[in-house]
């Protein structure tokens, strides 16, 4: 199975510079807890991501106002990122070596043009490599469950 039979096509982006509350509205319409981050309109090529966890920990939690927040300052960098021709199983290794639970796909100009998302995999991933993927990705190097770090 290829990323591009499971991914989320043509997923909504935003710039470095969109504001936090823009970004936060963009998630409630897309039903979404990840928007990927890119250069500009015209270069749709992600410099990182953002992710409702992102806000939450990288704006709250330490006394910041998220309204006078972008994404730029609260987004996951570097972006990792993989191509419609990838692999699940390798899509999967990415995601478990990360600590990820989404990323976002590129063209062969580098450009997003989709997502996988762990609801993707768990929707179209047999069950085993879906559990196993939960278990590794939720863990940290040395097998203990995690809770400091935050991830996209």
């Amino acid at each position: 199975m290829k990323v591009n039979e499971i991914m989320t096509k043509d997923p909504t982006c935003c710039l470095a510079d969109t504001a936090l509350e823009d970004v936060s509205q963009m998630m409630c319409e897309n039903d979404c807890g990840a928007i990927p981050v890119v250069e500009s309109e015209a270069n749709l090529r992600p410099i990182g991501i953002i992710t409702d966890r992102d806000i939450a920990c990288r704006a709250f939690t330490y006394g910041k106002n998220p309204l006078e927040l972008t994404a730029g300052e609260c987004m996951s960098q570097p972006c990792v990122t993989v191509t419609p021709d990838t692999d699940l199983e390798e899509c999967l290794a990415i995601l478990k070596q990360h600590q990820v639970r989404r990323i976002p796909v590129v063209d062969d100009n580098g450009e997003c043009c989709g997502i996988v998302s762990q609801a993707d995999i768990a929707i179209h991933a047999p069950e085993y490599e879906t559990a196993e993927f939960v278990k590794e990705v939720s863990e940290d190097h040395a097998g203990h469950h995690r809770t400091r770090q935050y991830r996209y």
